[in-house]
């Protein structure tokens, strides 16, 4: 047999006969996944623009299912939870003048996010009051839950994201795309795998909450980093903040690039550029805060709206969640040993301690493909060591961790797609809370089978048409392709480890009714395995960011 035919084989299907090459090198990460199956038919020129709609209306059909279910505080009164919460801000928003709405009933929901939040809910309470009058009665509909309303609220979450998160995602992946030389369908299929992602879809979309306006304004930051737009850079990040003020976990990063290009790259004091980022940030901040000053009270406000987004009086934490402070207080009464001005000064150093290597590295190295990696470690700093910390803020370091979907090495993925199972699972007592559980399990189900986390049992363990991957139609009868776990034993071990006791944490918490004594026993094991994968993926991240600083984006 010539060399030329050894390493083929021809495999018939039910629609055809092919010819596949059992030796030919794969380089789509994603290839054999059923993702990548049910994307492959648009790989014809003619067919490549069907493939943005398919992604888009896949990744609206599952939120709009999730939403379906349950949500924050359901049926729980007098306070309910975050949905009336939300419902509460467009209410007051829609009577009341501005000089009063962050004054307003304090004790009830009081808001507590940036103006740019209170605009949002104000447009889409105009819309509502437009529509059914009822839904935000001033007082009067406090707790409503009727399906109109139900069904309101789910749709601006869905709006808002078609808005500000996916077009956003989706020009990420083509610009990564463009600039590596991937197809099209290549480019989409790692859209579609962070449009997928199953934390930010539970908790906009279940628990409910608006998490994809400020984390599509900050990819939009991104984006214009990426095309060499420094000050409209600037504006996207400034109304990313000013929208939730946990987007300042990246703000460091964000300035030290923005600095090192109007300073130092790629010519010394390029003072021009310089000054438009400073005006553009200026004008950014007076855009969401003038309203306040001119029409609410002056200073005042100001100072009142400041001292809401950042409550101090709370303590360094409320809830149980993966980062050091609850962790470390298993072992340290952190509260009774310190006091609160002294947590304050102590979360201060190990923050910027923390993210003090990534702010170097994007100093000294202001390259377009790091920008992830730096992302990911400085959030994560905020996240594992800062004050107040919830355990839905784990979406903010989980963005650009998932943005690294990208990535054609297959040891980042295993990493990425390992984190983002582990921040699932941390969100778990927040989701059985909100009686989430059959949406947690479907989307965990769901997203690691269409990514091919589940590849690994193969024909040689099931019959073929019952693999849950690879596909039948792409790939030669012998072919195994692997589950996405690193190269490296050591990691490899890792991950396995961690992901048994998360599933042995799900069943004791399932069968096992934990001791009087410890009544939260399985929620602070959640929080010890999901504290310690946290940090061994944040060392890892690190030593990614210093690793790949000479390379170019085709290392991503």
């Amino acid at each position: 047999m010539s060399s030329k035919k050894k390493g083929t084989k021809r495999e018939k299907n039910h629609h055809s006969s092919k010819i596949v090459d059992a030796n030919e090198p794969v380089n789509d990460p994603f290839y054999a996944s059923p993702l990548y199956d049910f994307l492959a038919p648009f790989r014809p020129a003619g067919s490549q623009w069907l493939t943005h709609y398919v992604i888009i209306i896949f990744a609206l059909i599952i939120r709009l299912a999730i939403g379906l279910g349950p949500y924050s505080g359901m049926n729980t009164p007098p306070m309910f939870g975050d949905f009336e919460a939300q419902r509460h801000w467009m209410e007051i928003t829609q009577h009341l003048p501005i000089s009063e709405w962050y004054w307003f009933d304090l004790q009830y929901w009081g808001l507590d996010y940036p103006p740019l939040t209170a605009f949002h809910s104000y447009i889409l309470g105009k819309i509502g009051t437009f529509i059914y009058p009822a839904w935000f009665a001033l007082n009067e509909s406090r707790g409503y839950e009727e399906d109109g309303i139900k069904t309101f609220m789910r749709l601006t979450v869905v709006l808002s994201d078609i808005i500000f998160y996916i077009p956003a995602v989706v020009y990420f992946t083509k610009w990564v795309g463009r600039h590596r030389n991937q197809s099209p369908v290549s480019q989409y299929i790692a859209a579609a795998a962070i449009l997928f992602q199953p934390s930010l879809m539970l908790i906009d979309h279940g628990h409910f909450q608006y998490n994809s306006v400020m984390l599509g304004l900050t990819i939009y930051t991104i984006n214009n980093l990426l095309d060499g737009f420094y000050s409209m850079a600037a504006v996207c990040f400034v109304w990313s903040i000013c929208f939730k003020q946990m987007s300042l976990y990246y703000a460091p990063v964000f300035f030290a690039y923005l600095l090192s290009k109007s300073l130092f790259f790629p010519k010394w004091f390029n003072i021009s550029r310089f000054i438009g980022i400073a005006i553009a940030t200026v004008l950014a901040f007076v855009s969401v805060f003038g309203p306040l000053y001119l029409f609410g009270g002056r200073i005042t406000n100001v100072r009142q709206c400041i001292s809401r987004i950042f409550p101090f009086a709370r303590g360094i934490f409320e809830d149980k969640v993966a980062n050091f402070w609850c962790v470390g207080n298993l072992f340290i009464k952190f509260k009774t040993l310190y006091t609160q001005e002294q947590l304050q000064l102590y979360s201060l150093v190990l923050t910027v301690a923390g993210f003090l290597p990534a702010f170097l590295m994007s100093l000294l190295y202001p390259k377009k493909h790091l920008l992830p990696y730096s992302l990911t470690t400085c959030a994560m700093s905020f996240f594992l060591f800062s004050f107040q910390v919830h355990e839905k803020t784990i979406l903010v370091p989980l963005l650009p961790v998932t943005l690294l979907y990208t990535s054609n090495d297959r040891n980042v993925l295993s990493f990425v797609c390992w984190i983002n199972n582990v921040s699932l699972f941390t969100l778990w007592p927040l989701l059985k809370k909100d009686h989430l559980s059959l949406q947690y399990s479907t989307c965990f189900i769901m997203c690691n089978w269409l990514l091919g986390n589940f590849s690994f049992i193969t024909p040689r363990f099931l019959p073929r048409f019952l693999t849950p991957g690879p596909p039948v139609s792409d790939t030669d009868k012998n072919y195994r392709r692997r589950s996405l776990l690193p190269n490296n034993i050591l990691w490899k071990l890792i991950i396995v480890c961690s992901y048994i006791a998360m599933f042995a944490i799900h069943i004791g918490d399932r069968f096992i009714e934990p001791p009087k004594q410890y009544p939260d026993l399985w929620v602070i094991l959640n929080c010890v395995v999901g504290f310690g994968c946290f940090v061994m993926f944040w060392l890892w991240a690190y030593y990614k960011l210093f690793t790949l600083r000479n390379k170019t984006i085709q290392a991503l």
